[in-house]
Order: C-alpha cells, then structure tokens, then sequence
C-alpha cells in the first residue's frame, strides 16, 4: 500500500523496518524531522530501538560506533555543519570497521549561513572510507537504507545514504513502504560478534607502527572495491524480493547518444524531461544516473560511456579551486579510455537555486558547441 511522504520521513520507515536497536542523533535542519519520526515512532512502540539525544553529532557518531561495536544495529542521520562536525569519527568509524548507517541531508556548508541542499557537505567527505549513496527520490532513499544494512553487515564499511536537503527530504510523494515480513526475509538480524564486551572491557585500536598501519589502509581499500560485486546482489536480491532495484549507475538512451548528461541526486529527475524534450527536438542525448560514489563504479562508467563524444556533468556543488567533484570523478574514470569524450563541466543548484529543464537542455546544447573542454567549470545561474 502506498502513503503519502516526505523524503525523511520515507528513511524513518525504513530504519524502522530494519529493526534498528540504537539510534543516536542531534537535529539540525534538514535532518530534524527524521529524528522527530523515529522519536515519535519510539513513543508509540513502532521503534523498538533506542532513541539517544546527543549533545553534539560528534557525539552521535561516537555513540553509534561504540554501539555497534558490541553488536548492536545502528543509525544516525545529520546535514551540513553536523557532517562537518562529525569529520574526526566518520574516520573512527571507518577505521573500526563498524557497519553504521547514515542518512545525510544535503544542505549548504556556512560561511555565509544558508539552508538550500548542495551536495559539498558529503562529497567532501569522500576519503573517509564511507560507502556514498545518492538518492533521486524518497522511495530510493528508503529502499537504499534498507540495502544498505545488508551491504555494511556484509563487508564491515560503514554507509552514507544522501537525499537533496528540501527536495527529497521535504517533498511529499507517493511511496510504497515495504511490509515487515518481506524486510524480515531479505535482512537477517543484525548477527555479528561482539567486538567488545562491556562486562570484560578491553582496549581497542591500539597504537600501530607505519607497516602496519599501511596494511590496514590497504586492506580497507581493497576491501571497499570487493564492496561492488556485493552492492550488485544485494539490490538483486532486493529486486527479487520488493520488485525494486537501483544498481550503482543507470544509463538512459547512452547507446546511440551524442551527448550523455551526467547527473546525481534529486536534479535526475528534472533531467530525465530535459533529456526527452531534447530527443523529441532531434538530438541524440542520453543520461547518466550516477547513485554510488563509494566505491566509485569505474567499469560501469567507462562501459557506459566508451563511443560516446560527448559528456556534460551537471554538478550541485563546488570544489573551490577546481571544478564539481563528480566532474572530476569522471574526468580520472574515463582518461583511461582510447576514445575519450570531450568533458564539460556545469556547476548548478547551488543552495538549491532552480535548475529547471530549459536549462538544463540549455547546457547540453551548450556543450554540443564547444570545440574543446575547459580546466574550469562553467556556472549556469538565473541571474
């Protein structure tokens, strides 16, 4: 049966049905109303969880680490500032090697002070050793977070699953919530052993030499890359189960396409009518849905885009001093390729400013005409 919800309150679900024992947060907006939910969930008996006020999310993160350290399943959700703030434990949480679960809400970095989504606040914290999901809508994020316990369970990586601040998070859709036998079916309960015991307390992450340290980080890699084939049987699974199914990138119209639109988050949708509207006017454009930025799906990319010409990457946020960072992600994915395709990059929605589909045809068109691609960005507001 379908219910009428938000983005956050859609990931409220889906924490809900995966049995979540611990949660630990601390409001910040967007995020705010996912802990209202499961505080109110917690009331009525919907939660059997745990719901823990933090003072801080650097505590939030902390809590959730520590509990999932002695076994227990765990969520926590933030946005902006918070992410920021919790910067030192997403490390600790990585380096522990604990299967959390994130929600973050995208939403601008101050200073200046705003609340309008923009993807920095995630994708900076890209070399953390997080798994990144990139939701286009509310029935995505709730089935990603669902996903992505039995894909933290399994490789022992935490995961961030990101939803567009206002968009996504505020927006009501329409959303079929998953019942709990067949969650139940496809998500065991949470079974690991405890690493620590709280009635016999022992230290852990000791202080390593530089050989050993380099061999974790190697590890820790290598074990993020065998994260893909993973991912792909999970969703397959889940596919099976639920009659849904998100791989890590989606490729529409690439086949014959001239130009390819590279998008993530919220602005595919919007894409997917740009991309229609410029098919019915005789170009041949295709789109690129990119969902996983963690372990970053280069196979998949450089399959999907070998004969293609031409690329545009359609960015909601800024690295300064370069370019959009999926742009750049896709610059180091396709240099290897014999053919590669001329590269545009488009920074756009920043702060959630209007990206509607005129402009973004508008870029694509754009990028059709240019003779060679350029180092820096091209910005695209409505001035």
């Amino acid at each position: 049966m379908k219910e009428l919800l938000t983005g956050n309150y859609a990931v409220a679900e889906a924490v809900r049905l995966a049995r979540v024992q611990l949660v630990a947060a601390y409001p910040i907006t967007p995020q705010t109303p996912i802990y209202e939910k499961l505080s109110e969930m917690e009331m009525e008996g919907k939660l059997k969880g745990i719901m823990m006020r933090m003072e801080s999310e650097h505590s939030a993160m902390a809590a959730v680490v520590a509990a999932s350290l002695t076994g227990v399943r765990t969520f926590t959700a933030t946005a902006s500032q918070g992410i920021a703030l919790m910067h030192e434990m997403l490390h600790f949480a990585s380096g522990n090697r604990v299967p959390v679960v994130m929600c973050n809400v995208n939403r601008v970095i101050a200073i200046p002070w705003a609340f309008g989504s923009d993807q920095s606040d995630s994708l900076s914290q890209r070399d953390t050793g997080w798994l990144q999901f990139y939701c286009e809508d509310a029935q995505e994020a709730c089935d990603t977070v669902i996903q992505a316990y039995r894909i933290a369970e399994q490789i022992l990586l935490p995961i961030m699953v990101c939803i567009d601040g206002f968009f996504t998070s505020h927006f009501l859709e329409p959303i079929e919530i998953p019942d709990q036998a067949s969650i139940d079916a496809f998500l065991p309960p949470f079974s690991l052993p405890s690493r620590f015991d709280i009635h016999n307390p022992a230290f852990i992450a000791n202080v390593i030499n530089a050989d050993h340290y380099m061999q974790y980080r190697q590890r820790t890699f290598e074990d993020m890359e065998k994260a893909k084939p993973v991912i792909k049987e999970v969703n397959r699974e889940y596919e099976e189960i639920i009659g849904r199914g998100y791989n890590m990138i989606e490729a529409v119209n690439t086949d014959d396409a001239e130009i390819v639109l590279v998008t993530s988050g919220a602005m595919t949708s919007t894409a997917r009518m740009a991309i229609q509207s410029l098919r019915d006017k005789g170009y041949k454009a295709g789109l690129l849905k990119m969902k996983a930025f963690r372990p970053f799906p280069t196979e998949e990319v450089q399959e999907a885009l070998k004969n293609v010409p031409r690329v545009a990457v359609l960015d909601r946020n800024i690295s300064i001093g370069k370019e959009g960072i999926w742009c750049q992600e896709l610059k180091a994915a396709l240099y290897p390729l014999e053919r590669r395709p001329l590269i545009t990059g488009y920074i756009a929605g920043i702060c959630g400013a209007d990206v509607s589909p005129d402009m973004i045809e508008g870029m694509v068109i754009d990028s059709l005409q240019r003779k060679e691609t350029g180092e820096l960005p091209v910005w695209v507001r409505r001035d």
